[in-house]
């Protein structure tokens, strides 16, 4: 197989179709039809001489020789995607560039809602995706389809450059006419109390963990999928919901809570910014790069 013969459009298509290992997934996610798809993982066995995708049982599965240059060529693609969004200048007034986030609603809410208001001028036809981060994150930062994965700093990946944002305070919301609002909450009151926990793509978070960690044992009545929902699962109710505190100021401006200070000495969050390391010079990501960190601050 000669490479000036290939479409070169077939590794991503590829590329993709090892990740998800399901025809119609890799169409919705490359945004074509499930029967273009299909042809190009025809075009693909055709070209590598191989299955590529083997039926088994329900289920599709990469072959050995597949599996054997996954890896390589899920690089080179990522090297190449970040090759083609190097620009020598960059122009936000003029740029359509969409940039592909993961972050948390948390993070949406009290980072990039104001930035993006300010960004209405200066960057008029910027696009934005986000999408939640979980476990997948990593992985698809590392394939070069996630521009920035923000994250906790935990769960940064030691492989990839990332940049502090800021560190978080955790605090305590209550309802306004819970008794526990009216005093010094104590560290028996917290743990006898019932509480609204946040579990994220049924991960724990990072509140969740150092409780965890500590062996401190809170009685989750209500789980919530998300860190904007679970302050509004508190007012009228007995129950407390350990917050970070941006977004606590933020909720009791609309809901009757009252923030407390969580009676244990829990450190503060250092929220992270992650990219690829080949875009670590990428104009376009330099810029919003440091519109977020001026924002941050």
């Amino acid at each position: 197989m000669r490479l000036d013969n290939f479409d070169l459009n077939l590794l991503v298509a590829f590329d993709v179709l090892m990740q998800e290992q399901n025809v119609t997934r890799a169409a919705n996610r490359l945004n074509v039809t499930q029967s273009a798809m299909s042809a190009s993982l025809k075009r693909l066995r055709e070209s590598f001489q191989d299955e590529i995708l083997a039926q088994h049982g329900k289920r599709m599965v990469p072959t050995p020789f597949a599996s054997a240059i996954k890896p390589e060529l899920s690089s080179k693609i990522s090297e190449l995607r970040a090759l083609i969004a190097r620009q020598g200048r960059f122009d936000p007034a003029h740029s359509e560039r969409t940039f592909r986030i993961a972050a948390s609603d948390y993070i949406t809410t009290v980072l990039f809602a104001p930035l993006l208001e300010s960004l209405a001028e200066e960057a008029p036809a910027i696009r934005f995706s986000f999408e939640q981060p979980g476990p997948a994150s990593q992985v698809a930062l590392a394939n070069g389809e996630l521009d920035l994965l923000l994250t906790p700093e935990a769960f940064v990946h030691p492989d990839h450059p990332c940049d502090l944002v800021f560190e978080e305070k955790h605090v305590t919301v209550c309802w306004k006419s819970n008794p526990l609002a009216q005093g010094q909450l104590t560290p028996q009151a917290f743990v006898n109390a019932g509480h609204v926990g946040v579990s994220v793509a049924r991960r724990s978070t990072y509140a969740e963990d150092w409780f965890d960690q500590h062996g401190i044992e809170r009685r989750i009545e209500v789980l919530a999928p998300s860190f904007i929902q679970a302050p509004f699962l508190v007012p009228g109710t007995m129950r407390l919901c350990v917050m970070h505190e941006r977004l606590a100021r933020l909720t009791t401006k609309l809901l009757a809570l009252r923030i407390l200070e969580t009676p244990f000495s829990m450190p503060p969050m250092r929220e992270m910014m992650q990219y690829h390391g080949t875009r670590e010079a990428d104009p376009g990501l330099l810029w919003l790069r440091r519109k977020i960190t001026e924002r941050a601050e």
